[in-house]
């Protein structure tokens, strides 16, 4: 049971940048994806970012292109998300997940990240 920790959410003004952190608890393997999600009080959980674990192909979402960064540093199980520019609509709770073979078997419990205007 690989478990996920994530961490960096906290209280940003407008304009500001955070770093989110997602530790994962066992060696990923190379046909992994690790994703990034969000959901903001009274909205559907949306997706973020994603990052392969082998090759490091990275997807983002409309909304956080240009502004947000994944990342992943393989020897230490962990993804990253920059997140610069922030809007007071990237006000949500984030988590990460792992992907495999399509499925997302494994979510962290979320991280706030609160934006103010």
């Amino acid at each position: 049971q690989v478990q996920l920790v994530e961490s960096g959410g906290g209280l940003v003004q407008a304009g500001g940048s955070l770093r989110l952190s997602c530790a994962a608890s066992e060696r990923l393997f190379a046909n992994y994806a690790m994703v990034w999600f969000r959901q903001a009080p009274g909205k559907e959980r949306e997706f973020v970012a994603s990052i392969t674990w082998g090759v490091g192909t990275t997807g983002y979402a409309e909304s956080v292109k240009g502004r947000f960064t994944i990342s992943r540093d393989n020897a230490n199980d962990t993804v990253y998300l920059q997140m610069n520019g922030l809007k007071p609509d990237d006000t949500a709770v984030y988590y990460c997940a792992i992907n495999r073979f399509g499925k997302y078997d494994y979510w962290g419990r979320g991280t706030q990240v609160t934006v103010s205007s």
